[in-house]
């Protein structure tokens, strides 16, 4: 799933590929926002793992969980 994030004051996206359901990272960072989390960690598909601060998220944007086809696959 990819998962854009815009950060306050920054022109750029924050964007990670991750294998997590996308009503799982929803929820997750519902739940940091609402509870009042300064910070909450997403984990991307290599295992690399981002800290954004709550409030500093602007927007969040979460794609299709589905697969990309490569190559000549999807023709």
């Amino acid at each position: 799933m990819e998962l854009k994030i815009g950060l306050v004051d920054s022109p750029r996206e924050l964007s990670v590929t991750s294998s997590a359901d996308q009503a799982d990272v929803e929820g997750q960072i519902v739940s940091a926002i609402e509870s009042g989390d300064a910070t909450v960690t997403f984990e991307d598909e290599r295992g690399m793992r981002f800290v954004v601060r709550t409030d500093r998220i602007n927007y969040v944007e979460l794609g299709t969980s589905s697969q990309r086809t490569v190559g000549f696959g999807g023709a």
